[in-house]
Order: structure tokens, then C-alpha cells, then sequence
């Protein structure tokens, strides 16, 4: 039986407010954001031709500019260098881990914030990296129900997909610490890797969904973080 295989994207480098939780930021890719993009499509072209993977014509993609900017680069780039016809559409669903009404501000000032209101203690200062904390503030969701929201839309799309005739890629294009908590959700990665692990900018990893419903990693590397860096995104 032919193979359905999730491609997830992480979006190029992007023009980041620095010291900022990125979730919602509506800035544009930099140039080496748009370079990172050209090369995800030539790398996706390569692995599409060594495993004899055929590629589905729509691209699910973040909203946000920095997704949507991505995919379209890749949908031109495959159109230019082999042929291949892609659309892109767009969902609010695959948009990184959101802060809420603290929505692009420093980390400071939402450290400020939360001090300043009577009805919340302190944050603890790993708030940022712990997957199951969430700001008590309007809106805002953990890590992991960022990640349940992305592998939900991850289900419901490679589903809809149905008995497929040949192997068959489908392109997700969003954000790096969305994309890894749905791939602990998803089984697909162990939550002890989810801190150790992080993606490359338009570098694809592949998940592919088995017809009892799991799912496995089969290709495509994660990024082994450095244990001195803080990824905002």
C-alpha cells in the first residue's frame, strides 16, 4: 500500500524583534530567510527523486508572513527547477505557540506584566521552555496545546488524503517548536527529546502517518540544540 509522509518546514530566519517570544510576529522573511527557503525546495526535489516520493499539490502553510513567504518560495523554486505545480493554502492552525495578549512583547515586559497583576504569582524562570506552562494571560496556550493544535491539523489533512496511489509527500510549512511538540503528541518523538532537539530553517523532516494512525520519523534530520542558545521560536 502506498505511503502517506508528512513534510514539515520550519520557515526561514525572518526579521525577529530581538528578546521576543516570536508566535505572532507579522515581520518578513531576511535574505538569508529567503536564500534558506530556495535551498528547503532543491533539498525537498532531492528526496522526493531518491525515494520516488510524489509530492501533493497544496501546501498547508502558517498565516503568518514568515510561512506563508516560505511556502511560496518553495512553490516557486519547485516550479522552476523540475516542473512541479503547488498552491499554497494557509491556516491559523499551524502558527506557532501563541502568548496571548502579551502577543509581541519583550520577555521583560511580559515578565513586568504578569508581577504587576495581583492575581498571578511570579513567572518561574524557565516559563519559556517548559512545555506545559502557560501565561496566565487572555489567549495565551503552552507549548504542548500548541503541539496538539498542529498534529490535529496534521491528522485531519493527511487523512483527507485517503487511499493515495503512489507515495505521497504532503508539505506542512510552520514553526519549529509547534512542529516538534505535535510531533511528541503525534508519537512520533519522545518528550525527553523536545528540549534536546530543535529544526533547521527550511530543512524538511519527514513523519509518515501509518494506516492504524501512527506515526514515525523516516527522514530528514532535527537539529541537536545548543545547550547555550534560547530559541524564542
Amino acid at each position: 500500500m502506498a505511503r502517506r509522509i508528512a513534510a514539515l518546514l520550519r520557515h526561514g530566519d525572518y526579521c525577529q524583534r530581538p528578546d521576543t517570544p516570536s508566535a505572532l510576529q507579522p515581520f518578513p522573511l531576511n535574505a538569508a530567510g529567503e536564500q534558506q527557503a530556495r535551498a528547503g525546495a532543491s533539498q525537498l526535489i532531492d528526496d522526493l527523486r531518491e525515494r520516488d516520493w510524489q509530492l501533493h499539490p497544496v501546501i498547508d502553510s502558517s498565516r503568518l508572513l514568515r510561512g506563508w513567504q516560505t511556502a511560496q518560495l518553495v512553490c516557486e523554486e519547485l516550479a522552476h527547477l523540475s516542473g512541479i505545480s503547488c498552491e499554497v493554502e494557509s491556516f491559523s492552525d499551524l502558527a506557532e505557540r501563541s502568548v496571548g495578549s502579551a502577543a509581541n512583547l519583550t520577555v521583560a515586559e511580559i515578565e513586568a506584566i504578569v508581577e504587576a497583576d495581583p492575581r498571578y504569582p511570579s513567572l518561574p524562570p524557565d516559563w519559556k521552555a517548559d512545555s506545559h506552562f502557560c501565561l496566565p494571560l487572555q489567549g495565551a496556550e503552552s507549548l504542548l496545546q500548541a503541539g496538539e493544535r498542529v498534529a490535529a491539523h496534521l491528522r485531519e489533512r493527511m487523512a483527507q488524503l485517503g487511499d493515495v496511489p503512489h507515495d505521497c509527500v504532503k508539505l506542512f510549512v510552520g514553526h519549529g517548536a509547534a512542529f516538534r511538540h505535535a510531533a511528541c503528541v503525534l508519537g512520533a518523538m519522545p518528550f525527553g527529546d523536545i528540549a534536546r532537539l530543535s529544526m533547521f530553517h527550511a530543512v524538511p523532516v519527514y513523519l509518515e502517518m501509518s494506516d492504524n494512525g501512527d506515526w514515525h520519523h523516516v527522514g530528514g534530520e532535527w537539529k541537536i540544540r545548543d545547550a547555550r542558545s534560547e530559541s524564542l521560536d
